[in-house]
């Protein structure tokens, strides 16, 4: 791992309530690995009966989601994320929890989300195939052991406990 700043090499060092951290030598500073932030969307019907779940290119079925961008809030995130990924509109959200995707070293915020009405309008360059599922359909065709399928559960409950 190398200082962002000037380049160097880190080197790990004690640092106080946090443990062994790297530390660059030239910049006399402890430099705290970054991470990506996502969101990841339970998309529901306006029912709050059916969950959208969509076959992405990479042939995994999961749950639509996307990385937050520089100067975007999470909010934000979601209504163009949805937008761009199936032409509906988010109407209302409510967050649910979080949880670090260690395979791409991102931290994804989970969201349930109500979307309008509307005809589904793929984007194919990232989803081959959507639709509309109920919970138990939507739990067989998503990947299992995904974080996707972690927040559909989350979202599952959530709905149980008070609608959007």
């Amino acid at each position: 791992m190398h200082c962002e700043d000037c380049g160097n090499k880190l080197i790990l060092k004690f640092c106080e309530n946090e443990g062994l951290v790297p530390y660059c030598e030239t910049c006399e500073k402890f430099v705290f690995p970054p991470f990506k932030t996502a969101v990841s969307m339970a998309v529901v019907d306006r029912k709050q009966e059916k969950f959208l779940i969509a076959k992405h290119t990479n042939g995994q079925y999961l749950l639509l989601a996307g990385y937050v961008k520089k100067g975007e809030s999470a909010e934000k995130t979601i209504a163009r994320e949805i937008r761009e990924e199936t032409g509906l509109s988010a109407v209302k959200y409510r967050y649910m929890s979080s949880r670090y995707h260690e395979p791409r070293n991102v931290l994804m915020l989970g969201f349930v989300v109500m979307v309008s009405e509307g005809e589904i309008r793929l984007n194919t360059d990232e989803i081959e195939e959507a639709g509309w599922y109920s919970y138990e359909e939507a739990l067989e065709k998503i990947s299992h052991d995904s974080t996707a399928e972690f927040f559909l559960k989350s979202a599952a409950a959530e709905l149980k406990r008070s609608k959007l």
